[in-house]
């Protein structure tokens, strides 16, 4: 049996020789002399290295090492954008300018440029006037019918002016109070002038004349004010403080309202006047213009004397206050 298991496997290995002396030992084989054959590099018409590769972008141009003028071209109109790629031209590239330094300004350079005679001067010194009716109304209340009116105007230049004021009330067709003031006014700032010169009252008494100076000008907040000072021929002072002003609703309907208040040094009973605080009035108008000429209003006022003044109002019958609604017009000229 043994001898059978013998034969077969002689057989077997006699079988299998031939097939492993063709096959190749590569344990033995120095593989560091083997040459491996080089893949060909796809050309530049290869389609699959142009899939593969994005295009090449070209390099940007350097501008500052060409020679315009050779080329033909005259560069100095062309705009130029420095944003973009390659147009970063050198310095040297920019035409030379000549560059003048503007000189300091001097005192005698503002002083040229000022006319004669300081800030306060004015090219235009022709002959103006100007002529304002701002209280032109009347009214319907228990004392009886009433008209009163206020007005102011000037001739002259821009520096120097003839001013002239007037106001008074009529009640009844009795003068209760007029008077008139003829003034030079000179200005003192853009906005601003010192006025001296007369007041004449004609009511209540008997007519008598002051002295006056003041000053009058648009304060701060557009309000426009009157301040003046008054001595009379038998000593008598006074003085006299007006504030108005005047807010645009719109356009042309425009609201003023209005504060006078008048103050005397000593009593005046013939004439009805006590010593400080006399009177006050307030008035609201509402007015509308049609033209800056021609307004016509409506307003309400309120008239208070006070202290020795209002004791001689009662004396008479009188009483210390009154409001009374008024129908009026302003116009200039």
């Amino acid at each position: 049996m043994n001898a059978l298991k013998t034969s077969l496997l002689c057989i077997a290995l006699a079988s299998a020789w031939p097939v492993a002396a063709q096959e190749m030992d590569h344990s033995k084989m120095d593989h560091s002399k083997m040459a491996m054959p080089e893949t060909p590099k796809p050309t530049e018409t290869d389609p699959a290295k142009k899939k593969a590769e994005p295009e090449d972008e070209p390099a940007p141009m350097d501008h500052s090492k060409m020679d315009h003028a050779a080329m033909g071209h005259d560069m100095s109109g062309m705009p130029v954008d420095s944003s973009m790629p390659g147009m970063q031209h050198d310095e040297a590239m920019a035409p030379e300018q000549p560059r003048t330094p503007i000189p300091p300004i001097t005192d005698a350079d503002r002083a040229a440029a000022q006319p004669p005679g300081g800030h306060m001067a004015h090219l235009d010194n022709g002959i103006h006037s100007y002529s304002l009716l701002n209280r032109l109304e009347g009214w319907d209340a228990d004392p009886g019918k009433g008209l009163a009116w206020e007005g102011q105007g000037w001739i002259g230049t821009d520096l120097d002016r003839l001013w002239w004021r007037s106001e008074g009330e009529r009640v009844d067709g009795h003068t209760e109070s007029a008077d008139i003031e003829v003034l030079y006014g000179r200005s003192v700032s853009t906005w601003w002038d010192v006025v001296a010169g007369v007041r004449h009252d004609f009511k209540p008494g008997d007519s008598q004349s002051f002295a006056a100076f003041g000053v009058q000008g648009l304060a701060p907040q557009k309000f426009e004010v009157s301040a003046t000072a008054y001595v009379g021929e038998r000593g008598q002072t006074a003085a006299r403080f007006e504030v108005e002003y005047e807010l645009l609703l719109t356009n042309r309907l425009i609201l003023q309202p209005l504060v006078e208040v008048d103050l005397y040094g000593k009593d005046d009973p013939a004439r009805g006047i006590g010593s400080g605080l006399s009177t006050a009035e307030a008035g609201l108008r509402l007015r509308y213009e049609f033209s800056r000429r021609f307004a016509p209003y409506i307003g309400v006022v309120h008239e208070r004397a006070f202290g020795n003044t209002a004791d001689l109002r009662r004396e008479e019958g009188e009483g210390a206050s009154d409001t009374r609604f008024v129908v009026g017009v302003r116009a200039w000229f």
